[in-house]
């Protein structure tokens, strides 16, 4: 962190923010005597060029290569690179392959939501933290008694906190062992984590057997046990922080622009026909849809597909106006814009980081409603996910999972020690930091539930003699595809035009370039930027021993990963060789 004094205003910057992946910067200017940040830049240093590399590959190994974007959701772009080949290719995989990849997916959720939750945002919330930055708030945890005490076994708010220390605290430490068992669940579906080896256009490798799914319930029921005690816990830890700091809504508060893909197909439904996507992708288990200020614009994936909207604003590239569209028209008829995926072309142009012109390797992604570009967030994926899908209404999963048009009911079974349990997830009064986190851990109990129902259909294909898991396909010589998902973080799509057999043009746009952009085209900054301006600041410290923690609870509820948000770029530089004299071992040459 540095400090600089300048016009009355404090000049913080955070770079890189610690606790995640990739080099993300965060540069603010906070009037001190407000105790309020008024101004905020999110910065990326580097870039990597997916969409450039892509071109002219064989389009079958797509998800192979964009597995590689991220080694922490490389599954979630694999899964996304399939469904998107599985368009191009006009193949439908067998009902069976399809259970097995939402098994893990759905294993992934849960993996990377819980190691984030408790072993990294976690840590803003614990006892050493707190007691650095709000000694005050600690004093009343210690005398707060926890409302849910008898269902996680912890007397006061103080002992949440000290069950979060980092590497000593007993939550912290029991999540780091519930970590490996989905990691497990995920490993039985597709073979390897984070870059699965099983998975493939037209469906998956895995030899699907009674014993394959058992050995997945035997895990998921653990973590069934152990979300009974997690969602009650996060909510005594996240209301308190209300009760405690009055105001503390504000922190990290912004417009609800909030956007969901959907994830999850019902393979009842889903043929990857882009003809069809409407309908299909209201099937999802996880409702796609865009929600502006509480109200659900559209759930239909043709629309939102139709919306995006690639804008440079302040990012390092050059426009590509004058450069060929490769898609006109959808599979529909509809007219595509030039600044679609389909379109782009990435074009990087390093300079000098200037905030009144071009400083961060991210683009601006945003999303037209035919009026406005909408700088649109995901909240770190849960919120969204969960806002559109209580919305919406449509899901009703097995009875495990329900949404109810302003909630998001979820029912997890008997387990070891503890009875049936039912939590409701309800629309909150704001999107910000605490809504963000509690968000995610709702997430994932919803996972869980959602995972019992897939073994149930997938035991039931098995049983009935349905094991065929893959179908086989041919890739045309021209094709245009669209893959729509979640990655943990958020929305996450692939689009690829193939000419001639190869890959003409890929775009991957996962969810950090969404949550991470820079000021737009228009001077709309992008979501981090936003969420940290204007948000009060309660830490008790004075401004040399400053640690920003309302600005770095901010940023981390969004969950950010930078991987996915740039990448590399090689720019005129030489390739050095270094030419080796071979030789024996005997000193001959």
């Amino acid at each position: 962190m540095t400090q600089t004094a300048k016009d009355d205003l404090l000049e913080m910057s955070w770079d890189p923010i610690t606790r995640i992946v990739g080099s993300l910067g965060m540069y603010t200017k906070i009037d001190w005597s407000a105790k309020r940040v008024v101004e905020a830049y999110s910065t990326s240093s580097i870039f990597r060029g997916y969409s450039i590399f892509m071109k002219g590959k064989d389009p079958r190994d797509a998800h192979f290569i964009t597995s590689r974007i991220c080694g922490i959701c490389g599954d979630n772009h694999a899964t996304c690179s399939v469904y998107n080949q599985n368009m191009a290719y006009g193949v439908r995989p067998p009902h069976l392959g399809e259970w097995i990849i939402n098994l893990g997916e759905a294993a992934e959720y849960m993996f990377d939501h819980n190691i984030f939750q408790e072993n990294l945002v976690g840590v803003d919330y614990c006892e050493k933290m707190v007691r650095e930055t709000n000694p005050g708030v600690l004093e009343l945890a210690e005398r707060t008694e926890a409302p849910h005490a008898g269902d996680h076994g912890y007397r006061t708010i103080a002992d949440i906190m000290r069950s979060l220390n980092p590497l000593e605290g007993e939550f912290y430490r029991e999540a780091l062992q519930v970590s490996r068992l989905t990691r497990e669940m995920f490993c039985l579906m597709e073979g390897r984590h984070v870059h699965p080896s099983t998975l493939y256009p037209g469906g998956v490798g895995t030899v699907a057997t009674v014993q394959l799914f058992t050995d997945y319930l035997t895990r998921l029921m653990r973590y069934v046990e152990f979300m009974k005690r997690c969602v009650p816990m996060h909510d005594d830890l996240f209301d308190f922080f209300y009760e405690a700091l009055p105001g503390y809504e504000e922190v990290g508060r912004r417009r609800v622009m909030l956007g969901c893909w959907g994830s999850l197909n019902n393979p009842e439904f889903c043929d990857f026909r882009y003809e069809n996507m409407s309908d299909w992708g209201r099937k999802m288990f996880v409702t796609p849809g865009i929600v502006i200020d509480g109200d659900l614009v559209t759930n239909d994936l043709v629309d939102i597909n139709l919306g995006i909207r690639i804008l440079l604003g302040s990012s390092y590239y050059e426009d590509w106006e004058d450069r060929e569209m490769f898609v006109d028209r959808d599979p529909l008829g509809n007219p595509v814009d030039r600044r679609h995926p389909w379109n782009q072309h990435t074009i990087p142009k390093p300079q000098k980081r200037d905030f009144d012109e071009k400083y961060s390797w991210v683009m601006s992604p945003r999303w037209f409603n035919g009026s406005e570009h909408l700088a649109l967030d995901t909240g770190g994926g849960p919120i969204a996910r969960l806002w559109s899908t209580a919305l919406a209404g449509l899901v009703d999963i097995g009875g495990y999972v329900r949404s109810t048009g302003s909630s998001v009911v979820i029912n997890l079974p008997k387990s070891a020690t503890k009875p049936e349990t039912t939590f409701e997830w309800k629309i909150p009064k704001w999107s910000n930091a605490i809504e963000r986190n509690r968000a995610r851990t709702y997430f994932q109990a919803y996972c869980a539930a959602a995972a019992l129902h897939f073994v149930d259909k997938a035991l039931a294909e098995v049983r009935a003699g349905r094991s065929k898991t893959w179908e086989p396909f041919e890739v045309p010589a021209d094709g245009v595809g669209c893959g729509f998902t979640e990655a943990v973080r958020g929305v996450l799509s692939h689009h690829m035009v193939i000419r001639d057999g190869k890959i003409a043009n890929y775009h991957p746009y996962p969810p950090t370039p969404w949550n991470a952009s820079v000021r737009d085209s228009f001077g709309t900054p992008g979501p981090y930027e936003d969420a940290v301006q204007n948000t009060p600041i309660f830490e008790e410290n004075s401004p040399e021993n400053f640690k920003g923690i309302d600005i770095m609870r901010t940023v981390r509820s969004f969950d950010p990963c930078l991987p996915c948000g740039v990448h590399m770029y090689l720019g005129n530089g030489h390739v050095l060789e270094k030419l080796h004299t071979p030789h024996a071992f005997d000193g001959s040459v």
